[in-house]
Formats: structure tokens, sequence, C-alpha cells
């Protein structure tokens, strides 16, 4: 099996759907496979196993979060590259595994290609594809979004996976440091190009900010606790810049400022466990490897 396209869901089956009638049309089946993950979804989300039967389906009756979930998924994957998509997100190029493989070959030193993120939600593919430079640019990064991504399967071996104890956002950092810590890159590139057809003003509406805050805050400083040899001054900096940044201006920040602070102590004996401190070096690297540009 040449690649392995993974998808974790949760409650989106329209979306997802979207998904996969994309991949099937452009997909050949006989070199790569599609293995979807559904996450405690209570919608039915579940009937689209009868209409994609050429999908591995794997389920958890209980949401155990995305990070969990692809930590469970990633390793039941056949192929030597894992392509990582989220259910609102799809590949703009049909020959795009062609177009990561070469990128894979041209650098031998590469673990992870992070694709070039549009986010939008528009009329069609090529109304997307006209949103950005079509000059190619591509560079070495610290990170990679998991949107859009392909790790070698080698490379995903070699380090623990997506963390089981950070649930969303936050988990591709993880990944990213130990894969540099084992002496590969991340390689950048505007190549591949995936459309995650996300509804920004929807999403306020929703409440998502908020959402995404309280999590980032709270993963960050697990983040730290775990990787960093002395992660205490890197969390007083963040907790400053939080707190004067977003919390002394919006109540419901505020509110979620402190909640985080609780959670975090209730759950720091757990987390020690999981400590594996990153060296110096390594640290020294990622701050001064490009950062993706959203």
């Amino acid at each position: 099996m040449q690649t392995s396209i993974l998808i974790v869901s949760k409650n989106r089956k329209s979306e997802l759907e979207y998904t996969l009638n994309i991949l099937a049309q452009i997909i050949d089946f006989s070199e790569n496979e599609v293995l979807v993950f559904l996450d405690g979804c209570i919608d039915n989300s579940k009937i689209l196993k009868e209409k994609f039967c050429w999908v591995g389906w794997f389920s958890s009756e209980k949401s155990i979060g995305a990070s969990a979930a692809r930590h469970q998924l990633y390793p039941k994957a056949k192929g030597q590259f894992l392509m990582g998509f989220d259910d609102d997100a799809h590949p703009l190029q049909s020959d795009f595994i062609a177009r990561t493989l070469t990128v894979f070959k041209r650098y031998p030193t590469v673990g992870i290609v992070a694709f070039q993120e549009i986010k939008g939600v528009f009329g069609s593919d090529q109304e997307a594809l006209s949103q950005v430079n079509s000059i190619t640019e591509e560079y070495l990064t610290n990170e990679f979004i998991g949107c859009g991504f392909a790790i070698r399967k080698d490379v995903y071996k070699a380090t623990n996976g997506f963390p089981v104890w950070i649930d969303i956002y936050g988990e591709e950092s993880c990944v990213a440091i130990e894969v540099l810590s084992k002496g590969f890159d991340i390689m950048y590139s505007n190549k591949i190009k995936v459309n995650h057809r996300v509804d920004r003003e929807e999403r306020k509406l929703m409440g998502q900010n908020y959402f995404r805050f309280g999590k980032q805050l709270k993963n960050t400083t697990y983040y730290y606790l775990v990787y960093y040899p002395f992660p205490v001054v890197k969390i007083l900096k963040l907790y400053w810049h939080n707190f004067i940044k977003y919390a002394l201006i919006d109540i419901k920040c505020f509110k979620i400022f402190f909640n985080v602070i609780f959670e975090v102590l209730l759950n720091i004996r757990k987390i020690l466990k999981y400590r594996k401190p990153i060296s110096e070096t390594i640290i020294n690297k990622i701050q001064y490897l490009l950062a993706l540009k959203y």
C-alpha cells in the first residue's frame, strides 16, 4: 500500500460526506486506502458506512478527542506514507499524492510535508485556487496543521504518535517536536493545496473562538510541561500574555482563563507522567525555523 488517507470526524456528517465524495473521484484504490475514525458521533454519520464501503471505518461510542482518535487510527494504516485531513478539508489537485511523494523523494531527510491551507467556503475548487499565489514556495518549518499534511510511516512510528494527554488543538505541535528530535525535517510546500472549508463568521457565532482559547491555553501548558527541560518560565510568560491580551478585555476569556488554571492544577500529576524533555538544541532549532504562513 502506497498511502493511507486518515480522517477523524465528530458529528459532521455532511462535511465528511463531501470530502469522501471528492476523494472517491481521484483516489486509485489499488495503491491507496482511506480510513475514517468516528469519534463518539451522535448524529447519523454511521450511515455513511453503507455509501462508502471502500473506506476502512473505525469508531468509538464515547468521544475520546481528536488526538486520542488519531493515536488509535494511525497505527492501523498500511501505507508507507500517512496523509491526514480534517473532515471539512479536501485536496485541490487530483494528483496531490504524486505531488507529495515527489517532495519526499526530493528531500530524503523530510519526515513531514505540510500542505498549503486555503481557508474558506468557495463556489468551486478553481475559485479557492484563485485566492493564492501560484509561485512555488517550499521551506523548512517547525510545525504543520492537521487539516492537510503527510508523514512517513516509519517516522511516525519512531515517535510516540499523537498524544493521548491532549484532546484537540496543539496535538500537531507534539508530533512536530518529536519528529524534529528524531533528526527529521518538516517541509512546507504550497505545491499541495488543501481547501479547509471553514466559515469563520459562523464559528464566531457558535463560540468556537472561546473554545479554542481555552483548549490552546491548557494544551500549550501541557506541551511545555512534557517537552521543555525548564518549563516554568515559558508557562508564566504564556499565562501573562493571555491574561493581558484576552482575559483582561473579555469576561468570557477571563472565566475560561481561571478555569484552565484550575484544570491544569487538577491534572498536573497525570501530565507529568508523560514528561520526556527534548534537548535544548532541538528547542533552539524550533525557534529559528520559519513558522507556517496562515
